[in-house]
């Protein structure tokens, strides 16, 4: 079953954001654009890379009204010591969530059970709470920000739009299409 247009389940968590620990739970998602960013573990190869790249683009994602959540089963305590001691990490400014317990990678069905961690899975949730976009990769293959800020700016305008819907590499100021059956098999 997909878990597009589903509602994320509830759960509570601890995560470093800006020097503190603090609380994160599914009503912080009510009202505002979110996107979880499942990764495997801290202080690894990859991830470092991609969560780099996610806060080279955080000030456009917070323009829009997103809030990034970092996720991975790791502790609170192990974010702080990556943040701490990585110059990448260092610049993170988005709340990373601890899930020692596993509940929200089983939440959003990127926990690989056999080894405690999630799988890089990126989710776009609506001001609903509902999932927009899922996105799966191979542990040894990176994301792309700039592609993630494409399709969230998509999935914004056709919930401002709701008769409209966006092309194949779509960007923003570009033309849409009003589906109907004028277009069938003409396209």
């Amino acid at each position: 079953m997909s878990l597009i247009n589903t509602e994320v389940k509830p759960f509570k968590a601890t995560a470093y954001h800006n020097g503190e620990f603090v609380d994160v739970t599914s009503d912080n998602l009510k009202g505002q654009w979110s996107i979880f960013f499942f990764y495997p573990a801290d202080f690894t190869f990859v991830c470092p890379t991609e969560l780099g790249d996610l806060a080279d683009y955080y000030a456009e994602f917070k323009k829009m009204g997103v809030e990034i959540y970092s996720v991975s089963t790791d502790t609170h305590f192990t974010h702080k010591a990556w943040h701490d001691s990585s110059e990448t990490i260092s610049k993170l400014q988005f709340p990373m969530i601890a899930d020692p317990t596993l509940t929200i990678s089983r939440n959003f069905e990127v926990l690989i059970e056999e080894d405690g961690l999630a799988e890089r899975g990126t989710f776009v949730v609506d001001p609903d709470g509902k999932v927009q976009i899922v996105e799966i990769n191979a542990g040894n293959i990176g994301r792309n920000a700039e592609e993630l800020l494409r399709k969230v700016k998509a999935a914004q305008y056709v919930r401002a739009n709701p008769n409209e819907v966006c092309p194949a590499k779509w960007e923003e100021g570009e033309a849409t299409l009003a589906p109907s059956l004028d277009l069938v098999g003409k396209i």
